[in-house]
């Protein structure tokens, strides 16, 4: 009996530790016993499940054998990693006489604890999830500004570009007229001076004296003027 208990501890042993959890809302996983320290009534658990951060040291457990279902030991977290628990089983004596205790035996787990974690942090999960779809909307009507941040920028360049062309011809169109009225101007100030020129060559050849005599001076007296 003694050698057939050793070859099924040793089958159990060798076996997988990494047991996936079993675990529902109601704080049910399994698990497998890798350390048993008798002196101090710890028990280190092997498990595997991604909500053991909703278990606490002080949480309370019990568990059982999946053959034996009736008969269920009560412990307490002293201790958690992301993948063992660290179990303080105070009536470990009496659990070792109704339950195959053994590393590597596998047991049923159960916590109220556990339970009520799960369901405040579905709650908590609910909360942030509506806050995040907040968030969500914002950052959508951030991301279509930003978005269209370049496409604004081209259509303000594109339309003071056409502005600016616009202003160029117009430019260019009032130079050429102020050129155009220039070369009038010039044109016309020149004919003019030769109108001018020609007149004052006519007025000098037409121009008439006041009297046909001429004031002549008697050389014997200076001031003796007779007209000749």
């Amino acid at each position: 009996m003694t050698r057939f208990l050793r070859i099924i501890s040793l089958l159990l042993a060798v076996m997988p530790f990494g047991v996936r959890a079993e675990l529902s809302e109601d704080g049910f996983f399994s698990g497998r016993i890798s350390r048993i320290n008798q002196a101090t009534k710890l028990v280190r658990i092997k498990v595997d499940f991604d909500n053991i951060k909703y278990l606490n040291p002080k949480d309370k457990i019990e568990f059982w054998d999946e053959k034996n279902n009736n008969q269920k030991c009560k412990s307490f977290i002293m201790g958690r990693t992301s993948d063992y628990l660290l179990l303080k089983i105070p009536e470990l004596g009496t659990c070792e006489k109704y339950l195959y205790f053994t590393n590597g035996a596998y047991f049923k787990f159960y916590s109220e604890d556990l339970r009520n974690n799960i369901v405040m942090g579905k709650e908590v999960v609910t909360i942030l999830l509506k806050k995040r779809m907040a968030v969500l909307g914002q950052l959508e009507g951030r991301n279509k500004e930003i978005t269209s941040h370049v496409e604004q920028v081209n259509a303000v360049n594109s339309r003071y570009q056409t502005l600016r062309e616009k202003l160029d011809q117009e430019w260019q169109k009032e130079l050429h007229a102020l050129d155009e009225d220039n070369t009038f101007a010039v044109r016309s100030f020149k004919d003019l001076e030769r109108r001018r020129d020609e007149i004052d060559q006519k007025l000098e050849q037409y121009k008439i004296k006041d009297e046909n005599l001429t004031l002549d001076r008697w050389s014997l007296d200076s001031n003796l003027y007779y007209k000749k």
